[in-house]
C-alpha cells in the first residue's frame, strides 16, 4: 500500500465511494488526506475488513488525516442525475470541502473525476464558479482497485462505508421490516420481498430495477 507517491511532492487527497448498487438509501463518498508518513498494517479496502475493524479505522482516520470530509447522496438526486454522476458528484463535493485543499486527486475505480460533459450543475448541491475552477483544473487519476493500493483511498473507502451502515441503521428504525440493519439497502432476495409485501419508501431509488421483471410493484 502507498501514500502519498503517486503524485510526488504534491498534498493527494483519496476518494471513494459506498453503496452504488444498492436499491435504497444514499450513496456515500469520502475524501481523505493522510500524513506523509501514515501507516497502518490493518487498512486495507473496506470490503475486505470485519465491522469491528472498519469502525477501529475510522477512528483512527478521523484523528490522524490532515484533513477529510464525508458527502451523502439522497435517492432523490440520485433518480435525478443518475447513481454514475452521483456518485462522481458526491467525491467532488467531499474535496471541495477538504481544508487544506489538495493539489492532487486519486479516486477508486475506472470513472473519470470529471465527466467528459463537465462539472455537473445540478442537483442539491450547486458548485460555484471558483469550486468548478478548482475542480476542473485539479490533477487526478481513476485507479481501478485503488483502495488496495493506495492508502489515501483505502482510508476514503473505509469512511465512506461506515458513514454509509451508519446511516442505514438509522433509518432502520423508522422501516424497520426493510431489515437494512443487516443489507444495508443492498438487493438481497430478503430486501426484494419486503419491497414486494409492503411497496416502497422515500428512501428508495426509483430508477432502479426494485424487482426482477416477473414481479411488480402496485403504485
Amino acid at each position: 500500500m502507498l501514500c502519498l507517491k503517486f503524485f510526488i511532492n504534491n498534498i493527494e487527497a483519496g476518494c471513494d465511494e459506498a453503496g452504488r448498487g444498492c436499491l435504497a438509501g444514499p450513496v456515500t463518498a469520502a475524501s481523505v488526506i493522510l500524513p506523509l508518513h501514515f501507516k497502518n498494517s490493518l487498512l486495507n479496502d473496506s470490503k475486505q475488513l470485519t465491522e469491528k475493524t472498519r469502525e477501529k479505522l475510522r477512528i483512527i482516520i478521523e484523528n490522524k488525516a490532515i484533513s477529510y470530509a464525508v458527502t451523502h447522496i439522497e435517492p432523490n438526486e440520485i433518480d435525478e442525475i443518475n447513481i454514475l454522476n452521483a456518485s462522481i458528484k458526491a467525491m467532488q463535493e467531499c474535496v471541495v470541502k477538504l481544508n487544506p485543499k489538495p493539489s492532487a486527486v486519486i479516486i477508486d475505480g475506472n470513472a473519470p473525476f470529471i465527466p467528459k460533459r463537465g462539472i455537473i450543475k445540478k442537483g442539491v448541491k450547486i458548485f460555484s464558479e471558483e469550486e468548478i475552477r478548482f475542480l476542473s483544473t485539479i490533477p487526478n487519476a481513476s485507479i481501478i482497485k485503488g483502495d488496495g493500493k493506495y492508502l489515501s483511498i483505502a482510508a476514503a473507502s473505509v469512511l465512506a462505508k461506515t458513514y454509509r451502515d451508519e446511516y442505514m441503521n438509522r433509518i432502520h428504525e423508522e422501516f424497520p421490516m426493510y431489515n437494512w440493519k443487516k443489507n444495508k439497502g443492498y438487493p438481497t432476495q430478503e430486501h426484494r420481498e419486503a419491497i414486494k409485501k409492503y411497496g416502497v419508501t422515500k428512501y428508495h431509488r426509483m430508477s432502479f430495477r426494485l424487482l426482477p421483471e416477473q414481479l411488480s410493484l402496485d403504485l
